[in-house]
């Protein structure tokens, strides 16, 4: 994940060196309209859009290290919304649970058939709020989501949506009631 401080307030600069190339001029221009739109709503640097909206072409996901209150739930709305995505926040705490997450099946009285229910982990845009404040368990079913985009459930794999991200907050290590995160969470490459 990229780790983004969200005092920097450098410039948004998203220029291509070959001007000829019209491909990634327009994903330049396509990048540069929804750092505009997010601009309009969020009020955060443009160093955390940039690298927000990076990592949602690189496939990627990122990691913001901020103080509560700062627009990182709107960053991730607002991301959604300019690419017409769906959108899910989840709450991590330590009683979560890996299901929580990824979904559960239950039983239907009616059918007397099992039906599967997605958890919020089915979206395409996921803000993990204080990822850091759950347990290993949970976290590894975040990152296999992260990392294969995919979830296993009960022996079955299931394909999450494209584009499909994560945007994790997390709190400082020094906070009461943090877990570690694996360095797989902290620096994970585009998959």
């Amino acid at each position: 994940m990229d780790t983004i401080d969200s005092t920097d307030h450098s410039v948004l600069d998203f220029t291509v060196g070959a001007p000829d190339n019209t491909v990634a001029q327009s994903l330049v221009d396509d990048a540069a309209t929804i750092a505009t739109e997010i601009q309009r709503v969020v009020v955060t640097s443009p160093q955390t859009i940039q690298l927000s909206i990076l990592g949602l072409l690189a496939e990627g996901h990122t990691l913001l290290e901020d103080v509560p209150g700062v627009g990182k739930t709107l960053l991730g709305k607002t991301l959604a919304g300019s690419i017409d995505c769906d959108f899910k926040r989840i709450q991590f705490t330590p009683d979560l649970l890996p299901t929580d997450i990824t979904g559960t099946t239950v039983f239907d009285m009616k059918s007397s058939t099992f039906n599967f229910i997605q958890g919020p982990i089915f979206s395409n845009i996921v803000l993990a709020d204080e990822i850091n404040r759950t347990g290993p368990r949970t976290q590894s079913a975040l990152l296999e989501a992260m990392a294969e985009h995919q979830v296993s459930i009960e022996g079955e794999v299931m394909k999450l949506p494209l584009p499909f991200m994560v945007i994790a907050t997390q709190n400082m290590s020094e906070s009461h009631g943090t877990f570690p995160l694996p360095d797989s969470q902290k620096d994970h490459p585009a998959g």
